[in-house]
């Protein structure tokens, strides 16, 4: 078995102060015992306005955010999954990538994932609360991405593309064994429905599920859910960090895993693909 930790975070518009809490919950996380960890979406900048990322834009491969996470792996040994950051997209001075990457140990980003589906929405409970992603991130291209870990398979996700299980089912159909899906879930769409949603993509891919969020009031006033948690092919919550800063740590049974899709196998009695 492996340990994975999932990281929950309260992240500001001060990059360098979210950088500094993130190696303090990279080192808890280590300390525990983990050989991956999970970060949130945004994790080295939530702002005032969604227009501030630009300002952190980075080219691919090299930038403060890409190094801290190269050298955090190095130093610690660690896989990390880094949430996601603000990547530039050739040509669109407007826009970035929200792009989650693999760190492993050596600090060698082995896979990229740009989030696909963009966060354009009205909370349909008469609240006024919307958001517009398309207007400052670009989607990336709709191809899954899955990556070799000491915990199995990991198929990469981002936050609002938890609501499109096709998604997940591309991951599974390239080898996903575990699912990841770092987010800034909004509370009032978190309450209604983040841990259903994790709970259905864990159950119907028979695949652990690594969930980070961020959690608590930002810089804009948005309030984001928390409850970032580690589920288990069953449905199980193996941990759940509540409603504050910190981290969880789960050992995932790969064997366990195996034998429950093979004593229930409705993965081979699809017969839409």
């Amino acid at each position: 078995m492996s340990r994975a930790a999932v990281i929950q975070m309260n992240s500001g518009a001060d990059r360098d102060a979210n950088l500094a809490a993130a190696a303090r919950a990279l080192r808890a996380a280590a300390d525990a015992g983990a050989s991956l960890a999970v970060l949130p979406e945004n994790f080295a900048c939530m702002g005032e306005r969604e227009s501030d990322k630009l300002a952190l834009a980075e080219g691919d491969g090299s930038g403060p955010i890409q190094d801290f996470l190269a050298a955090q792996a190095r130093a610690l040994s660690l896989w990390i999954v880094g949430g996601t950051i603000p990547l530039a997209v050739p040509g669109d001075s407007g826009r970035v990538h929200a792009t989650c990457g693999v760190w492993n140990p050596q600090g060698v980003r082995v896979a990229r994932y740009d989030k696909i589906h963009l966060f354009d929405i009205e909370v349909p409970d008469g609240s006024g609360e919307r958001y517009r992603e398309s207007a400052t991130i670009a989607p990336g291209a709709p191809e899954p991405v899955v990556v070799d870990t000491p915990l199995g398979r990991l198929g990469l996700s981002v936050c609002y593309d938890l609501r499109f299980p096709e998604l997940y089912r591309r991951l599974l159909a390239a080898g996903a064994e575990v699912l990841c899906v770092p987010s800034a879930f909004t509370a009032r769409t978190g309450e209604a429905h983040w841990e259903m949603l994790l709970r259905a993509r864990a159950v119907e891919n028979l695949c652990h599920v690594l969930a980070s969020n961020q959690c608590g009031t930002h810089a804009a006033g948005r309030r984001t859910w928390g409850h970032s948690c580690i589920i288990d092919p069953w449905g199980r919550v193996l941990d759940d960090a509540g409603d504050a800063p910190g981290l969880v740590v789960a050992e995932l049974d790969a064997q366990a895993r195996q034998a429950q899709r093979r004593s229930f196998p409705a993965l081979d009695h699809r017969r839409l693909t």
